[in-house]
């Protein structure tokens, strides 16, 4: 399939389980069960394609984990989970659960068994805390399915048959990031009535791979890749298709505040063959409970973390002491948390490292602390670039954010500004990025060069006297899409208007005065 077959296939699904519990659960809620479902199948058939091929290389070319018997398969436990960090049994699979489903009238309680199984099976291991919790969204004896264990089932038994009528092959050779992009999907079918916090939106895959793109430019391999609000995971997954996940030396790392996005992040991981020793997901405050001290510096960082939110600022005397922030002398403003943020990633960055990260425009121009953090900025030649992309890409604002490029080692004095608000296509009610569109976009910061009304690169004294004022706007000339008006032509055409207009009033005068000559 290709990339929007997949996405195709996916969404028809998804609208179809949505019209199979419309009026029975709630959008947001729902969102879990599907996500879950999604899961359940997936890592069961991540496992049985991995025991399958073990068995194969080991001549038993007929073998099908899915087919024998729990008590045949016990053996291979132990060295499964410390492989794999995981181990489900034959029966517990999801297609032999799913076969079943219709016929069980325990479902609710098999699945939850099944659930804690695939859960305890990491316990006193390295991936146990990589495990934990990990379907905690899935309540499947909520009374938010059915008043009744019946109808609980029975909607139970329509999801999974819908998931498992998903035709997407092997898991790991999709083309898009199927969870990821079933998240944004169900996002832009609920959130907007289920209210809840922005924070939670998904970034476009288009998005990602830019983001990904720049990082990762003139490198072959990183040690680490880090995103500090890293939310599905969707950046750091596609980081890992950008440069090859076995590229990056060290491993994944990242840390969300939201726990369903956090289970989330961590569920994507295991999907996508990123085994539990090779990422490093935690929950929690990146900005005043960091969990990844000792690990930094990353050599690569990508993020899009959550516009304008509070945070403690200057109310923690803590936090103008911290080696992240007072570098800059000033904190971020309590109200909007976007360069804490960006100071943070700053600091973790390696000294040969790249950080690309979305922003709200503000940041760019806004005065204060904000200001000075910019000056800390463009003094200590940080930014790389700022590109302003264009409006109404991601879900739950139309606002048109930037990404801020950030680098330690830079070879000049001086920031390519590029001007991409009108880089995009119309795809379905929002804005995306095309191929042709991100790869113009990544010439043009590598190229450092300038394009009339695209780029431009300025010299750090120039964006220190323009009071350090990093909007795009203020350096890259719009180009003037008015039509060009020949002068001569215009009065020409006004003289041959006003020579019909005085013979237009003469025919008129003498029909007037022959009216009134005939008047009686």
């Amino acid at each position: 399939m290709t990339k929007e077959q997949e996405r195709d296939e996916l969404h028809r699904a998804i609208w179809q389980i949505a019209n199979d519990l419309r009026g029975s659960v709630d959008g947001w809620d729902f969102k879990s069960y599907v996500l879950g479902m999604l899961f359940y199948r997936f890592i069961s058939e991540n496992l049985t394609s991995y025991l399958n091929n073990e068995e194969k290389k080991a001549g038993n070319k007929e073998f099908d984990y899915s087919k024998i018997k729990d008590s045949e398969a016990e053996f291979g436990r132990e060295v499964t989970i410390k492989e794999k960090g995981f181990y489900i049994l034959p029966s517990e699979l999801f297609t032999n659960v799913c076969k079943k489903a219709k016929s069980d009238p325990n479902l609710n309680e098999t699945l939850s068994q099944i659930f804690n199984n695939i859960e305890n099976s990491a316990k006193g291991t390295e991936s146990e805390d990589d495990l934990k919790g990990l379907f905690d969204d899935i309540d499947v004896n909520s009374n938010k399915l059915g008043g009744t264990v019946q109808r609980r089932n029975e909607l139970l038994v329509k999801i999974m048959e819908s998931i498992n009528g998903l035709k997407l092959g092997e898991y790991q050779d999709n083309t898009i990031d199927t969870f990821g992009d079933a998240y944004e999907f169900l996002m832009t079918m609920y959130a907007s009535s289920a209210g809840k916090s922005g924070g939670e939106f998904f970034t476009p895959q288009e998005v990602s791979e830019l983001l990904a793109e720049i990082a990762v430019y003139g490198k072959k391999h990183v040690n680490k890749v880090y995103d500090p609000a890293c939310g599905s995971g969707s950046l750091l997954l596609k980081f890992a298709k950008v440069l090859g996940k076995d590229n990056v030396r060290q491993g994944f790392f990242g840390q969300e505040i939201n726990i369903t996005t956090y289970n989330l992040c961590r569920i994507n991981m295991f999907l996508h063959d990123i085994n539990y020793e090779r990422f490093d997901i935690a929950h929690g405050d990146t900005l005043t409970s960091p969990k990844h001290w000792g690990e930094e510096p990353f050599d690569a960082i990508v993020s899009n973390p959550p516009y304008s939110i509070k945070w403690e600022g200057d109310a923690n005397p803590l936090l103008i002491n911290d080696p992240r922030f007072s570098p800059a002398g000033v904190l971020a403003p309590k109200s909007k948390a976007d360069l804490a943020f960006t100071m943070h990633m700053l600091s973790w960055l390696s000294t040969s490292g790249t950080a690309a990260i979305v922003e709200f425009p503000g940041v760019l121009y806004r005065g204060g602390a904000e200001q000075k953090i910019r000056k800390y900025l463009v003094d200590n030649n940080f930014i790389d670039a700022v590109i302003q992309l264009p409006p109404d890409l991601f879900f739950g604002t139309t606002i048109a954010t930037c990404i801020i490029v950030l680098k330690k080692s830079k070879k000049d004095n001086s920031v390519i500004f590029i001007d991409a608000s009108a880089e995009f296509v119309r795809g379905g009610n929002k804005n995306k990025l095309s191929e042709v569109n991100r790869k113009k976009i990544l010439n043009a910061y590598v190229e450092r060069k300038d394009i009339d009304h695209f780029a431009r690169l300025v010299t750090s004294q120039e964006i220190s006297e323009n009071e350090y004022n990093i909007a795009v706007s203020s350096y890259v000339e719009q180009e003037n899409t008015a039509e060009e008006v020949d002068i001569e032509k215009l009065n020409a055409h006004i003289a041959e208007i006003v020579i019909k207009q005085h013979k237009l009033r003469e025919a008129i005068d003498e029909i007037v005065a022959d009216l009134e000559g005939g008047a009686v």
